[in-house]
């Protein structure tokens, strides 16, 4: 593991904190699956992957925050960079909700879709029903365009229970839950 990443120097015997025992485990396999991608491991890479974790949608600002918490300094252009890498070799997912930043995730092994709070922008995983991509079927109207359509992005929008709960203004829909 490269020096400069938090845990990676310890003395030998020396107790380690779980939090500490965990964040070197999550560099490792961060290290490893962009060593299996075919990309050159760096310590950007590794920190970028290893702050999303499974089931966050983090936007690059979140990211580069974490970022330079485990590492120190870095610009967010780097960040940036980072994220178009791990993004075009499949270790990460982009998914953009209208009206929102883009947002990164860890998970893009299986077919899913996400549901949108209009509220607080709170993204949640949905499981596809159908499973394999693409889930759903164009019209016969698409097969005059030929294209090989090879996956459906399906985002579904409402309030989730905490904006209910609180009312939120943020969105019309919230004040007609209250």
């Amino acid at each position: 593991m490269p020096p400069d990443l938090p845990g990676a120097s310890r003395r030998a015997g020396s107790a380690q904190a779980p939090d500490t025992a965990s964040q070197e485990d999550q560099f490792r396999r961060a290290q490893s699956r962009i060593a299996d991608s075919g990309l050159r491991v760096t310590r950007q890479r590794i920190a970028v992957l290893s702050a999303i974790e499974h089931g966050e949608h983090l936007d690059a600002d979140t990211v580069t925050s974490r970022v330079r918490r485990a590492i120190g300094s870095v610009s967010q252009q780097a960040v940036y960079d980072v994220l178009a890498a791990l993004t075009r070799a499949g270790l990460l997912r982009r998914i953009e909700p209208a009206g929102q930043p883009t947002r990164f995730e860890i998970r893009v092994a299986d077919n899913h879709h996400h549901l949108v709070c209009r509220g607080c922008g709170e993204i949640a995983d949905i499981d596809c029903a159908v499973g394999e991509a693409p889930c759903l079927e164009p019209s016969t109207a698409a097969a005059e365009h030929q294209f090989a359509i090879d996956e459906a992005e399906v985002t579904w929008w409402g309030v989730c229970a905490n904006c209910q709960t609180f009312s939120n203004p943020v969105h019309p829909a919230t004040k007609e839950l209250s």
